[in-house]
């Protein structure tokens, strides 16, 4: 019997879930993502005929596509139904080119794949949107004009297989400031100065914090001042001279874009953007449901819209009614703005199905999917919900010249918090006073601190400071990320991401003579004009003509004026070679950056730059020792120095110390606990000698403040 319509997607897994859903009339099959694509080894961007780009298919995909032209033949009517995204648009865009014999071809788009959204689209389907077709070309030719044009200056300057690009440079030039403003960072002393108070009788207690003296703000800046304030302090009587109660409102978070979504599974789940966006994929096209079988459990999870179907909106609001009560529903439909810069082509992440709650899918989803789609669900039902309602108490204290305040927060009505709190959210409750309470000092707490540098990048601080920035897309945060990891730019210690000496290197030569591309504000510029193509009001050809006639201009100035770090090195260092005695100069290396003998080539001797963790290594008859490394995808580990001679690796950082059981001569420390990897038992009682340093100056400090 032959089969009337061909559904095409990208991906197996959205195939199953489609074809559940649609008749024996329908064959839904898979193109496994993009069909075609520039060439890998040469531009594939014609500069003299308006750079036409000459597009091949992907090697591999040969025989999907054979497969795809035979069903084809045999349908009266062909359904692309690739993601509602750019890419996805030019995806069905090659498809019809592949497909181009006279059968009927349309384009059908879902924000979620269920079986009402799937046969909606079916009856009403429409044509390629060709203004994003543009706008992914113009994407595609801007970021390969600079990525071949100035990757190969990089190889003749610094060293072969470097690349650069549009959006990853950029994001590298922010780790790499982020990080010279830490180094630069110089940090200040000052005092935080709080004392407890008892009620005359002493059953009640209060502890506020010194605000003013003489009516104007606190500023300690050493233990001197603190000491001298203590005295003082000491001798006053004390009452309370203000209280005020005021009652506040905080309305609920808009539901998830991709950028909060990335930003919120990493602050909760410890997910990076990429694993964030590897697992909405999967809940997005499908997941197995027992008897209900495969059902898509999110909408489209690449938006940057807060907008919400009227329909899902009164769907969860009789949820709300059914679970929480009517007292938890806002009295109209809730609407959030969306930001300027925003395309609103789909709506935001939710559930397909507020009913379909996170309990009762326990048995059906893996942990990580599980806590996940949870995070999701009461974001989106949360948004829903009523504000929260809370009132501050503030109690302003008095001795003298001193003023001190204590703030408690008391919850009236919980709201869209009794879904959705963000962690270390509490309750502080002070306790009753009147205007006029006389209170006795108990105890004077001073605490040293110093300002603090601001912190480096994690994945998900970047993915905010891109969208901030207007850099990227939901499309491209994940792969900016991953791509400036790949290439050995950026290492991830910790969570952290800390620019490595070959990014600080590059990033130096781009920013100096590529200083238009490596704008954050020209990049942004860029991603607007994007949109501006989308919406029919632009070509793509102008807005990259557009940007290549200055592009151009800077690419032969930093053919001429470039510095080559290759030949003259990075820098000379205050020390001199082992062998003759000749300055030591820093170079980038094949595996990083070391020490060269600046009289090469007559002298060859070289140093490795690895951080020393001072431990020798553990295997019988090696003379190495242990020292920091980088993997290949950007993560810290420890290996031995005398590698690929020895191949002993640890993943956790070596401590000094020996077991008090087995006697191995170092430990690590595995969820904040002490651990011998050799004989694998918990160290509970003994502790290193850092730890017990660590400890006992900071037993000095607190007896030092407490005096």
């Amino acid at each position: 019997m032959m089969i009337k319509n061909l559904v095409i997607v990208e991906s197996p897994a959205k195939a199953k879930t489609i074809n559940k859903f649609l008749g024996k009339d329908f064959f839904v099959e898979s193109c496994y993502g993009h069909i075609k694509d520039l060439p890998k080894k040469e531009l594939g961007v014609d500069l003299k005929n308006n750079f036409k780009p000459t597009y091949k298919i992907i090697p591999g995909k040969e025989k999907i596509i054979k497969r795809l032209k035979g069903l084809s033949e045999k349908v009266s009517c062909i359904f692309l139904a690739t993601d509602l995204d750019r890419e996805g648009e030019i995806i069905s865009w090659h498809l019809s080119q592949e497909l181009n014999h006279q059968k009927k071809k349309v384009r059908i788009t879902f924000n979620q794949i269920t079986k009402k959204a799937i046969l909606e689209a079916i009856k009403s389907p429409g044509e390629i949107n060709l203004n994003k077709v543009e706008a992914q070309q113009g994407r595609r030719v801007l970021d390969r004009l600079v990525g071949y044009k100035i990757s190969p200056l990089l190889w003749d300057k610094v060293k072969r297989g470097l690349s650069a690009g549009r959006v990853q440079s950029v994001a590298v030039r922010l780790i790499c400031e982020q990080e010279e403003e830490i180094n630069n960072f110089v940090p200040s002393e000052y005092w935080i100065v709080t004392a407890k108070f008892t009620s005359q009788n002493e059953k009640i207690e209060v502890e506020a914090k010194l605000n003013e003296i003489e009516g104007k703000k606190v500023k300690l800046h050493n233990e001197n001042e603190v000491k001298k304030l203590g005295q003082k302090l000491e001798k006053e009587d004390y009452k309370i001279v203000r209280i005020n109660k005021e009652k506040k409102e905080r309305f609920p978070y808009p539901p998830f874009i991709t950028s909060t979504l990335q930003q919120a599974a990493a602050f909760h789940l410890g997910f990076s953007p990429s694993k964030t966006m590897k697992i909405a994929q999967d809940l997005y096209e499908g997941q197995e449901l027992g008897k209900e079988g495969r059902v898509g459990l999110i909408t489209y999870m690449r938006t940057d819209s807060v907008r919400v179907a009227r329909e899902a909106q009164l769907k969860a609001r009789k949820y709300i009614k059914e679970i929480f009560g009517e007292k938890f529903l806002p009295e109209k439909l809730p609407h959030y703005k969306n930001k300027k810069s925003t395309q609103d082509a789909h709506e935001a992440i939710r559930p397909t199905e507020i009913f379909r709650t996170p309990h009762t899918l326990k048995e059906y989803l893996s942990p990580d999917h599980l806590r996940l789609y949870d995070l999701i669900w009461r974001r989106f039902c949360a948004s829903q919900m009523e504000k929260e309602v809370y009132e501050v108490l503030k109690l302003k204290i008095q001795g003298g010249k001193f003023l001190f305040e204590a703030e408690g927060k008391k919850v009236i009505f919980e709201g869209f918090i009794k879904v959705y709190a963000e962690r270390g959210e509490k309750e502080k409750i002070l306790p009753l006073f009147e205007i006029g309470t006389e209170l006795k000092l108990k105890e004077i707490i001073s605490k040293q601190h110093f300002t603090k540098p601001p912190s480096r990048y994690t994945e998900a601080t970047l993915v905010k400071a891109l969208e901030e920035k207007g850099i990227g897309r939901p499309s491209t945060y994940a792969p900016i990320i991953a791509t400036i990891k790949k290439r050995g730019y950026v290492i991830s210690h910790k969570g952290k991401l800390i620019p490595t000496f070959l990014a600080k290197v590059v990033n130096k030569l781009l920013v100096k003579n590529f200083s238009t591309i490596l704008d954050t504000e020209f990049t942004a510029r860029m991603e607007e004009g994007l949109d501006i193509v989308e919406e029919g009001k632009k070509k793509w050809t102008t807005l990259v003509d557009e940007f290549y006639k200055n592009f151009e201009k800077d690419l032969e100035r930093a053919e001429k004026n470039m510095r080559n770090v290759k030949k003259e090195g990075v820098e000379e260092v205050e020390e001199f070679c082992a062998k003759c005695g000749g300055k030591m100069i820093l170079r980038v290396g094949r595996f990083g950056e070391f020490l060269a003998c600046s009289n090469y080539p007559r002298c060859k001797n070289t140093k490795n730059l690895d951080r020393n963790t001072g431990i020798k290594c553990p295997l019988p008859g090696c003379e190495g020792e242990i020292v920091e490394k980088v993997s290949n995808k950007g993560k810290v580990f420890y290996g031995c120095s005398k590698f690929p001679y020895c191949q002993f690796s640890l993943l956790e950082e070596p401590l000094k110390g020996s077991c008090p059981y087995c006697g191995n001569h170092y430990l690590i420390k595995e969820r904040g606990r002490l651990k011998c990897p050799q004989c694998g038992k918990r160290v509970e009682e003994y502790e290193t000698f850092e730890i017990k340093l660590r400890k006992v100056i900071h037993q000095i400090m607190r007896k030092r403040i407490g005096k």
